[in-house]
């Protein structure tokens, strides 16, 4: 790994800690609070890519895991990954890697509509898909009933996030692209 990836997947990985910053909005009868750090897993994926934006993420979640208070309300620690919210927070990496397959797939073609496909699919619906079970099997608090439909209430930031998420990874490909483009059968290989 060369030492500008080293410094793009710390730099996101300290983006996810300041997006830990922004208030807890903890919603009703729900152990798992909206946060803004969903926007950071999209922007580490769409922006960095898989490989990195996976690393980026998988750093982060060891740092929650150490105890690093980097999470919304400043906490940390293995108890927050055991805890209902485990889950959702061990998709982060999951969730930066689908996104980032999802942009460099599309990356020639990659538009507004794309980034924000790519970003809704892994940057809600893996976490979605991760989290939620988790969040029911762990959380006293939540029925079974009300834990498959609870993702519902997170929908409508996630795609105001997602939205966000879609401008800055298009500009970003246009001003400074981070991706190289995936190789396909028609793309002669390097000498």
């Amino acid at each position: 790994m060369r030492p500008k990836d080293i410094a793009l997947i710390a730099l996101f990985t300290a983006l996810m800690c300041v997006l830990g910053l922004t208030p807890r909005i903890q919603l009703p009868l729900l152990p798992a609070p909206f946060t803004a750090q969903t926007l950071g897993v999209i922007l580490a994926g769409g922006i960095l890519g898989a490989r990195r934006g996976f690393a980026s993420m998988a750093l982060f979640v060891l740092l929650v895991a150490i105890g690093a208070p980097v999470l919304v309300g400043g906490v940390g620690g293995l108890g927050m990954i055991l805890g209902p919210t485990g889950g959702f927070i061990i998709a982060y990496p999951f969730g930066a890697l689908v996104t980032g397959l999802l942009i460099e797939r599309w990356w020639p073609k990659l538009n507004y509509l794309t980034a924000f496909l790519a970003g809704f699919i892994g940057g809600a619906l893996v976490l979605y898909v991760i989290g939620q079970p988790w969040l029911i099997t762990v959380s006293a608090k939540v029925s079974l009933a009300d834990g498959w439909w609870s993702w519902i209430v997170y929908l409508p930031g996630d795609l105001i996030k997602t939205a966000i998420a879609a401008g800055i990874i298009v500009t970003v490909k246009k001003a400074y692209p981070l991706i190289t483009p995936r190789r396909t059968d028609a793309t002669p290989a390097a000498a």
